[in-house]
């Protein structure tokens, strides 16, 4: 087994040019091959500098082969101005089992030419599933790079939250903590970010203007900020939300006294130069909950979307201020029969999580799922109710499982892999064709532009001493 150390050894033979800390790609097939999920693996697990390296080495190849972490905005730009419709764009948390879900999504979108998808994670998920956005970025593009994907890659910061509690405790320091955490995405590669200060809505002040005063300075500190470290030549689109998910749904009201309020802030900072300045799009609540509602037996109860609503606050989004539309979240649980309804409506995006986390836990051996179990009996116990049955429970904390696991879960049997494939692809397909994401490929290659992004060696590392590993050399750790 070979000694990684700081001459790693990449493994991709003599498909692979690497000189002065250049990247050339002389044989792209190979990346689609066995040899990638040796580099992911590396770039997660690894020991230092090896890890390192490997993120290098993905971020290089894909800029080399045209997989590009790339920014929505200008696409949806379009969308505000009437220049493409008809779909919706899917905005999928990638949790666990990271590597092999965004396969089946790259995978998915490359059967039928789709483009206008994007991978994402939360602030509360980088914690629970231990995944900081320069790993994130790393599994996606591999993952990318794996099944012969080629195009733009968009990684976006969900829900990058204000946590209410923190903030009206002492706000500088929580505000400054979601600054830090999009400042660290936008260095790995994430070019969308979701500001979400809808947590400091306060609906029991009198106005719209008043209720939404707190949402609309704090994320307007936070957009600006955003905005301040964007990458040369990139236009990071930004989601703004006016009602937080879970809570009573959005009205067009509450959408113009937050849009009228985050101009003139933002105006007052001297940072209104719309359509850049602003936002892409905008987050609604129309009847969905996170997770959704987990029943005694650990069934999910029935959720019924106002899709007027919705279709109304997409268009006034579009219409009055040219952004792309609404958003919807915790869309994932919903029943099949829903989704056809979001283009049709012109939802500009909606973000599924728990389901495919589901399908994750579904499928797991009895044996992992049993020790999955018995650590949240012991890990979660604080978070579990008197009343919560174990069906509740499970289903509710099993997702703080996902890091301490994130180990187990990749080393799972190559069948059980293949089972959960077979899974994510199903229900991948159906998703995407329900949102009528299909096709989009070319009007995403029209309307984003990806430039290449070239990044220097890790510090301490020696490009030249990244070599190529012979054929048969083992690089696990």
């Amino acid at each position: 087994m070979a000694t990684l150390t700081a001459s790693y050894l990449h493994p991709f033979g003599d498909a692979v040019r690497i000189e002065h800390g250049r990247v050339s790609v002389l044989r792209d097939t190979l990346l689609a091959t066995d040899r990638m999920d040796r580099l992911a693996r590396d770039a997660v697990f690894a020991a230092q500098p090896a890890q390192s390296v490997a993120r290098w080495l993905i971020w290089e190849l894909a800029q080399a082969v045209g997989v590009r972490p790339a920014s929505i905005h200008d696409l949806y730009m379009a969308r505000g101005r009437g220049l493409v419709h008809g779909f919706t764009v899917p905005a999928i948390n990638v949790r666990g089992m990271a590597y092999d879900t965004a396969r089946s999504i790259f995978r998915t979108a490359r059967a039928i030419e789709a483009g206008a998808f994007i991978c994402e994670i939360a602030r509360s998920e980088i914690g629970y599933t231990d995944q900081r956005p320069a790993e994130y970025t790393a599994v996606i593009l591999a993952a990318a790079l794996r099944e012969g994907f080629r195009g733009p890659v968009f990684l976006q910061g969900d829900h990058f939250q204000v946590n209410a509690k923190k903030y009206a405790v002492d706000p500088e320091p929580e505000v400054r903590a979601v600054k830090q955490l999009a400042r660290e995405a936008v260095a790995a590669g994430f070019y969308n970010i979701d500001v979400d200060t809808s947590t400091l809505v306060d609906l029991h002040r009198q106005t719209l203007a008043d209720q939404q005063r707190l949402n609309v300075e704090a994320g307007a500190d936070i957009i600006a900020d955003v905005r301040s470290i964007q990458p040369a030549g990139v236009t990071i689109s930004i989601g703004g939300e006016i009602g937080e998910v879970g809570t009573k749904n959005s009205t067009v009201e509450e959408l113009r006294a937050y849009m009228s309020g985050l101009a003139a802030v933002l105006a007052g900072r001297g940072s209104a130069r719309a359509p850049d300045a602003g936002l892409s799009k905008i987050s609604v609540q129309t009847g969905t909950s996170h997770g959704g509602v987990v029943l005694p037996d650990g069934s999910i109860a029935d959720v019924k979307v106002d899709f007027h609503t919705l279709e109304e606050l997409s268009r006034v989004a579009r219409a009055e201020y040219g952004l792309a539309g609404a958003v919807q979240h915790g869309a994932s649980t919903l029943p099949d029969a829903a989704f056809h309804h979001f283009p049709r409506t012109e939802t500009a995006e909606i973000h599924l999580a728990t389901n495919f986390q589901n399908i994750l836990f579904d499928h797991l051996p009895a044996a992992t799922r049993d020790e999955v179990y018995a650590w949240l009996r012991v890990n979660a116990k604080d978070e579990r109710k008197p009343s919560d049955t174990d069906e509740q429970f499970f289903y509710k904390t099993r997702k703080k499982a996902l890091g301490p696991f994130k180990r187990a879960f990749w080393d799972l049997s190559e069948e059980t892999k293949a089972e959960l494939a077979a899974a994510y692809d199903a229900k991948f397909r159906f998703l995407f064709e329900q949102l009528a994401v299909g096709g989009t490929a070319s009007m995403v290659a029209r309307y984003v532009d990806a430039a290449e992004q070239h990044r220097a060696p890790p510090d301490g590392s020696d490009a030249g001493a990244v070599a190529a590993a012979p054929d048969d050399t083992d690089l696990s750790d």
